[in-house]
This record gives structure tokens, C-alpha cells and sequence, in this order.
């Protein structure tokens, strides 16, 4: 399978090193062309993997999944919402705003999530909010005692979240579906208690499980 990483940082490279390591093709996306960071990555990660635009990727892959700043998620997929029609788009960011220095905020909140902004730019896109509630380090075979860890999705398409529930599965997670994508709000305020929890015990290297009895 194709897949495309729009975003060059610590996310971007880690998913794209993930799904290279499972044998898909994998072209990761920059602002512009000839990133040298999108080159080093894609040189030393192997033959089956490329990089470009974010519109290249985009029009390259089966998938596509956003790992840029979550503040700028929708209006890139605004701009690449002709070539995201139909596809299966994880949406991997969160809509922080460090303005006020550390913690930071949420710049989208109460009845709305960056998660559902980016559905509504790309209306025709398959989006699955997924791996936003993690640090990049643990995203891809997380090891931790007490594991696997669990991974939360939200999506309105509920054939994408059984194939991003595969590749989970994949990658060495336990996956807990909860519901369509206006349950992002809840992923992204996960997201915020993970970065407390850090801040305050000095341990990022978690992950959240769920437990039932």
C-alpha cells in the first residue's frame, strides 16, 4: 500500500518509519520541495520510501496521514481536499497553542476539535483521529510493563476504523473504537492530561490503558 505523511517532524518520521518497516511504500510530504530533512529521512529509511510536497504525497498515497501542527491541519486538507476524496486520512495531531508558554492550550475546544475541523475541509475524506494521545517514541511497538497500552480512535467511517484498527493491531496496540469523529473533542483533551501527567511526574514515555472488569 501507498501511504503518505504529511509532516516532516519527530511524528511524521516515526509513523512513516512504521509503516515502511511493515513493507508499504511510503512518501513523506513538506511545505516545499526538496526538504532536507524529508530527503535524510527517506535516504536512510529505505528503497521503498520518497518524499515531496504535501501535494504529492497527498496525490500519492492509499492513505494519508496528517502529523503537522494540529493548528494547521484543516487548512491544508482544505487545500488538498480534491486529492483526499475517499481516502482513508489519520488524523494524528492536536490543535495546541503554546502562546502562553508551557502547558498549552487547546486553540479548539468545547463544541468543536481539530479532528472535526479536519473532516469538515475534506468533507469526502475518511478521517480517523488516531495516535494523538501518545509521544512519537511509543507510536510504533510501544514496550511498556503492564502493556500493550490501548489507542483510542474516533471516526464517522466505520470501514476506515476497522482498517486503522488492523494496522494498530499491527503496530502493537489494543484499540478502543469511541465513535465518530466529534469524539475527538475527547481524544484531544486526552492529549492535554498525557502532557500534564508528564509535566508533573517527569515520565513521558506513557501511554493510557483501558481496563475492564
Amino acid at each position: 500500500m501507498k501511504i503518505a505523511i504529511l509532516g516532516t517532524g519527530d511524528v511524521g518520521r516515526a509513523l512513516g518509519t512504521g509503516f515502511a518497516a511493515l513493507g508499504h511504500e511510503v512518501r513523506i510530504g513538506s511545505r516545499e520541495a526538496g526538504h532536507e530533512g524529508a530527503r535524510a529521512w527517506a535516504d536512510t529509511t529505505g528503497p521503498n520510501c520518497s518524499h515531496g510536497t504535501h501535494a504529492d504525497a497527498a496525490a500519492f498515497g492509499d492513505w494519508v496521514v496528517f502529523a503537522v501542527r494540529g493548528t494547521a491541519a484543516p487548512e491544508l486538507a482544505k487545500n488538498l481536499a480534491s486529492a483526499l476524496d475517499g481516502k482513508i486520512v489519520i488524523d494524528a495531531t492536536n490543535p495546541l497553542d503554546f502562546s502562553g508558554g508551557f502547558p498549552p492550550e487547546l486553540a479548539i475546544r468545547g463544541d468543536d476539535s481539530g479532528g472535526e475541523a479536519l473532516q469538515r475541509a475534506a468533507r469526502g475524506a475518511r478521517v480517523v483521529k488516531a495516535f494523538n494521545t501518545v509521544p512519537n517514541a511509543l507510536m510504533v511497538n510501544p514496550d511498556l510493563p503492564g502493556g500493550p497500552p490501548t489507542m483510542f480512535i474516533a471516526g464517522d467511517d466505520g470501514d476506515a476504523k476497522a482498517e486503522v484498527t488492523g494496522l494498530l493491531g499491527a503496530f502493537g496496540w489494543d484499540v478502543e473504537d469511541l465513535g465518530g469523529i466529534r469524539s475527538s473533542r475527547w481524544l484531544e483533551a486526552m492529549c492535554m492530561a498525557w502532557v500534564m501527567s508528564a509535566a508533573t511526574s517527569g515520565h513521558a514515555r506513557s501511554a493510557f490503558k483501558l481496563l475492564r472488569g
